[in-house]
């Protein structure tokens, strides 16, 4: 955990709400001495099957006083957890180091695969006094190596089209006492981990989806509980994924270069009391069987038959004489790295609100809320009762499932594999209760149909809301109920859209998008941990980059999507979600890996537009009615991503690149400008909402025009009735253009607006998550959980809150607070957990005064601009202060009035 809030399950998240909701102050006095906590290894808690030689090694001081600081540190790193707690590792002692970062690279002997390391910090305070050393925690190494690997890839058949899921078995005898036993399994597909007739862990979807021919995921686990002294039995169940993709959409995944049928590798390690291993592997001794899950598709749904299941199949007493030996494979990629991420998982349970018989056969519930996920239906009916199990976002006039809004990308061969329908046939024995294994679904409604009569309940019928299980960052509650709304749905859109890599939407695509992952990173790192899933989705972006540096549009991708659109607008993924990595975390690893991928993809672009404008880009997509010029929005896209490319270049000391790449960056700022700026009138092109806000929000307008641009751009939103007429590109623009530059009071009455197009027009409307479209009842482009419109989530933190990272000091080290006061709330309050711990920006207004209320956690500083109005003067502990003032560490309350 970056912070001990970091790591909280999503029930506590709603505690650290009602926090937001009751006391604002309280956080910034819950602590009354100086520990360490929050300690992560590659940014988790703990984890298994770390690679890395040098891995991240970060902490925070938690002190509540004011000016807490640390002034040095000592990590110690051994394989004896004793030893370790008395500062006595033999792995790493970093000595007493002085400086006040938190984030550190180790540097010891070379790690061991297979190998527990514990860890601990001490720091020294701002006085120079040495705190108690930092509870004992650890982290574990993977494999370190492909050739550490014992096991070979197996798989069942070759044929493609097949439908059933293959199930393997093994049994082995474990001779003596075990003191410790570790899973290591890679798959190219999908998988389900059996020991002894148990699942392995509590994730969903394992791997996650990468480009497989050129990186494979194996996922690490702790499986000493699950094994003992004697017969013990492996059980593996493969599902197809994105590797085996068989139904047919416009995306050609089915005629991705990997595909193949299924396969895996696995490594069992156990330890024995006396130090000795053993090493149960797959090889040509494991048996296969084709078993009761007879189709799978990560894109339309799961078929059971109940008929055929084998009870016990994965344990030790089940006969598997008729069982056949497995197909020997060749490792599908020749990288096979650890999955080192926050996992995907059935995350929040949604029972069904409401339950509709239309007939005997007919059935439909309503979760109340539309979410990405699974449902588990209790089923009891006849043998070969067939039971069909739809999912969708709306519903016809008559009651019954409507999905013509996400279908219409689908290519179905027959009728045979129905979209997001689940499949179950009954076996007359008793209930069959049943949630798909290797798929999800984007839904609110859930649709039952039977071949003969079925009795069901309410109770029958509950809805997983599943997504990477990112743990909890921001909270945000103000004094409009709307807001609060629109907050809540952006989130459960970032969540339905996160799956071990950004998606557009969880139903009709389920695509890695470019363009819609970097529309909503401030707003996912505002609200949640994500930086082990950007990480992993910047490698499928390095996998994916062609040897001329053009990325796709859609990132992983079978092939889809290199054409003449997947330009800046897009494909900037790869310098701004690296760049705004750095901003949040203060951690520069995505800059350094991506580094010369950014520079590739730069010198394309400069390559076909050597002028410095460029027509390489998608534009504003899904507008509300104006256009904006696509050479405009593609070429400030360029700049933004020659601007970060220099920025990167001077970071890590390449001199050479800095004053290549920012006269490059200087260059089509002027190009932009001298097209397209008029000076007289302070209005860009058109004049168009998106591209006045896109020069401001991107830094394209020069200084002494900024003020007049944003005037005009107030008054054009004036003009357009105090609503949007933006696409994409300006919605990712034009609330920060407004609120950073003057014009905040227009920024939220945008933002509150609630009549078409608005945000709130979804909201009024019954949205429980954001929509593809401004307009409701759009012919196309509708899916009802799309996150390309979600920047707003994040501007609640920046343009009301006030809470901004500071270029300077990265990683929130130093905070900028520049809040606003606006006129249509009476309190506002945002929190966000940071790399040093929680940042609180609470304000209120009371008779003529607004109270200000400020949390800055140990180790970190602020620079706070007050909004001060004509008259106004802002004061702290009854003394004046400046409009512009600095402050340490500790809990302030100010007074403006």
């Amino acid at each position: 955990m970056r912070t001990i809030f970091r790591g909280t399950s999503r029930a506590n998240a709603v505690a650290c709400l009602f926090l937001l909701l009751c006391g604002p102050v309280a956080w910034g006095q819950s602590t009354s001495k100086a520990v360490v906590a929050g300690m992560q290894c590659e940014h988790l808690v703990s984890p298994l099957g770390i690679d890395a030689d040098h891995p991240r090694l970060s902490w925070l001081m938690e002190d509540s006083s004011r000016g807490a600081a640390q002034t040095a540190y000592r990590i110690v790193v051994g394989k004896d957890s004793l030893a370790v707690s008395k500062l006595a590792g033999t792995a790493w002692d970093s000595k007493k180091t002085g400086g006040s970062t938190n984030l550190v690279l180790y540097q010891g002997s070379r790690l061991e695969p297979f190998t527990r390391y514990f860890w601990t910090v001490q720091l020294w305070d701002a006085q120079g006094k040495a705190l108690p050393r930092s509870p004992v925690s650890y982290f574990e190494t993977g494999m370190r190596g492909e050739a550490n690997w014992t096991g070979t890839w197996i798989s069942d058949r070759t044929d493609i089209n097949l439908g059933p899921a293959g199930c393997f078995r093994k049994r082995f005898s474990a001779a003596k006492k075990i003191r410790s036993a570790r899973a290591y399994i890679a798959v190219s597909g999908l998988y389900e981990l059996y020991l002894n007739g148990s699942k392995v862990g509590d994730h969903r979807l394992d791997p996650m989806y990468t480009r497989f021919d050129r990186r494979t995921l194996y996922v690490s686990y702790d499986v000493t509980a699950q094994l003992g002294m004697g017969e013990n039995a492996i059980g593996v169940l493969l599902g197809n994924g994105w590797y085996n993709h068989q139904p047919l959409a416009v995306w050609n995944f089915d005629r991705a270069p990997w595909r193949n049928r299924p396969a895996f590798c696995l490594d069992l390690r156990i330890t024995y009391e006396d130090g000795t291993t053993q090493v149960v592997s797959t090889d040509d001794t494991w048996k296969t069987h084709l078993g009761p899950v007879t189709l799978n598709n990560i894109y339309t749904g799961e078929h059971y038959d109940s008929r055929l299941e084998m009870p016990g199949w994965n344990t030790t007493g089940f006969d598997d004489r008729d069982w056949r030996t497995i197909q020997l494979r060749a490792a599908p990629s020749r990288q096979i790295v650890s999955q080192v991420m926050h996992p995907i998982r059935n995350v929040e349970e949604v029972p069904a609100k409401s339950v509709r018989r239309f007939n005997d056969t007919v059935w439909l519930a309503d979760l109340g809320r539309n979410i990405a996920g699974v449902s588990k239906l209790k089923l009891q009916g006849d043998s070969g009762t067939v039971v069909r199990i739809r999912h969708g976002e709306r519903l016809y006039p008559d009651g019954r499932l409507d999905l013509s809004n996400i279908d219409v990308y689908y290519r179905p061969k027959d009728s045979l594999d129905p979209f997001q329908t689940d499949i179950v046939i009954l076996n007359g024995k008793g209930p069959v209760e049943r949630m798909p294994l290797f798929n999800y679904k984007g839904f609110r409604y859930v649709e039952i149909t039977s071949s003969k009569p079925l009795t069901l309940n309410k109770e029958d019928i509950t809805g997983y809301f599943m997504h990477s299980d990112v743990p909890a960052a921001g909270a945000i509650s103000s004094s409009d109920t709307l807001i609060n709304k629109i907050w809540w749905a952006t989130n459960n859109s970032y969540l339905s859209n996160l799956f071990g890599y950004p998606t557009d939407c969880p139903q009709r695509e389920k695509n890695g998008w470019t363009g819609d992952g970097h529309f909503a990173i401030e707003t996912g790192l505002f609200n949640f941990d994500g930086i082990t899933i950007y990480e992993k989705w910047l490698a499928d972006h390095r996998d994916e980059q062609q040897p001329n540096g053009v990325l796709p549009d859609i990132i992983p991708t079978g092939g889809w999507g290199y054409g003449k659109s997947n330009g800046t607008d897009w494909t900037s993924t790869i310098a701004i979600i690296p760049w705004n990595l750095y901003m949040f975390y203060g951690d520069s690893r995505a800059l350094q890996d991506n580094y010369n991928n950014i520079k590739a993809y730069v010198d394309y672009v400069d390559r076909i537009s050597p002028a410095g404008l460029t027509l390489f880009g998608r534009g504003d997509w899904v507008p509300v009615k104006s256009t904006s010029s696509l050479e405009y929005t593609s070429s400030i896209y360029f700049y933004v991503d020659a601007t970060i490319l220099a920025k990167a270049a001077k970071l890590f000391h390449h001199e050479a690149d800095y004053n290549h790449y920012n006269a490059l960056a200087g260059k089509i700022r002027k190009a932009i400008n001298d097209k397209y700026f008029n000076m007289e009138t302070a209005v860009y092109a058109s004049g168009v909402q998106t591209e006045l806000s896109m020069a401001l929000q991107w830094g394209v307008v020069p200084e002494q025009y900024k003020n007049r641009v944003a005037e005009n751009l107030a008054k054009r939103v004036a003009a357009d009735g105090m609503h949007l007429d933006v696409g994409v590109l300006g919605t990712k623009a034009i609330l920060n253009a407004l609120s950073n530059n003057g014009q905040a009071e227009t920024a939220y009455k945008l933002a509150a607006q609630n009549t078409y197009p608005s945000w709130g027009w979804w909201i009024v409307n019954g949205a429980t998550t954001l929509y593809e479209n401004w307009n409701i009842q759009a012919a196309r482009d509708i899916s009802l959980n799309h996150m390309m419109f979600g920047e707003i989530g994040g501007w609640f933190f920046k343009g009301l809150g006030g809470i901004k990272p500071d270029e300077q000091h990265p990683g929130f080290k130093r905070v900028l607070l520049q809040p606003n006061f606006v006129e249509g709330l009476s309190f506002f309050t945002a929190s966000h957990d940071g790399p040093y711990g929680r940042i609180l920006s609470s304000w209120k207004k009371e008779a003529r005064a607004v109270i200000y209320s400020v949390t800055i956690p140990a180790n970190s500083t602020a620079t706070i601009s007050f909004p001060l109005k004509a008259g106004q003067k802002a004061y702290l502990d009854g003394k004046e202060v400046s409009g512009v003032f600095n402050i340490k560490a500790g809990s302030y309350r100010f007074v403006i009035k």
